[in-house]
């Protein structure tokens, strides 16, 4: 069984026992977190789409930790100008397990 899941404003293709990092969310490490937002269900024989979400379906997930990406460089530039600008950003994040998808 397999299901897609909307979370941090992007979709995620997630199996049972899979491990996952995702946009951070407010949550203690080792808690329990149900994702709601999902928006297709499906296994070996049927597939449920939503219309945007699939009704009742839910996944269940446990945090295993919060990190920070890797970093990434920001260069801004204008020639002839003598302007130059570095910056750099790390996203933060949260890695999931998930557990099970009921629907």
């Amino acid at each position: 069984m397999y299901a897609v899941i909307k979370t941090g404003g992007k979709q995620y293709k997630v199996v049972p026992g899979e491990k996952l990092k995702v946009e951070q969310i407010p949550a203690e490490v080792g808690a329990q977190i149900v994702l709601d937002q999902v928006l297709l269900v499906g296994d070996e024989s049927s597939v449920r789409l939503g219309q945007p979400i699939v009704a009742g379906a839910t996944v269940t997930a446990t945090v295993l930790g919060h990190g920070r990406g890797d970093k990434v460089k920001i260069f801004k530039m204008r020639r002839r100008k003598h302007y130059q600008k570095h910056q750099g950003h790390r996203q933060g994040f949260t890695e999931l397990k998930i557990d099970g998808i009921v629907g």
